[in-house]
């Protein structure tokens, strides 16, 4: 009876053993890195900085440049991504700066929620400063403050 538990143990672990080399492959390799902040619309103002999103308004902020240790090579970032102390319901959409924005929402938040976060992978274009656009999406007149922090990138 042992043998027999102990034969399905070990076919058990070498099925996971295979799954996993096959997840690994693919055209692009994950690197993490320490949780760096790159936007924070709370602070000064500046390209990174303040001031605050406004509704129906569209923003870029730059990636790479040194800032977090994502190399210009880096194909998508690993992000999480905070909206704080929004003044009405929305969304905010993310992705490639100079690019067809799109149709789907990053993150959704309601009215007055302190913050709320979500995770995400963007994609980086060709663009030589790798910035991603932003845009709030909750008519025209409300704001938003808006918190980026890099947790990685694929290369």
């Amino acid at each position: 009876m042992r043998t027999g538990i102990g034969r399905l143990f070990f076919l058990a672990v070498g099925a996971v053993l295979l799954a996993s080399a096959a997840e690994a492959a693919g055209p692009y390799q994950f690197y993490s890195i320490t949780p760096c902040r790159l936007v924070d619309t709370r602070g000064p103002a500046g390209p990174a900085g303040g001031p605050a999103l406004v509704g129906n308004g569209t923003r870029s902020f730059p990636i790479t440049g040194g800032t977090c240790g994502i190399p210009a090579s880096a194909k998508a970032a690993v992000l999480n991504v905070v909206i704080v102390g929004p003044t009405a319901g929305g969304h905010l959409r993310i992705w490639p700066y100079n690019t067809t924005m799109p149709l789907v929402a990053t993150i959704n938040f309601d009215p007055n929620e302190p913050a709320i976060a979500n995770g995400a992978i963007v994609p980086l274009a060709a663009d030589p400063s790798l910035q991603i656009s932003v845009f709030l999406g909750t008519g025209p007149g409300p704001t938003s403050h808006l918190v980026i922090d890099a947790t990685g990138y694929f290369q």
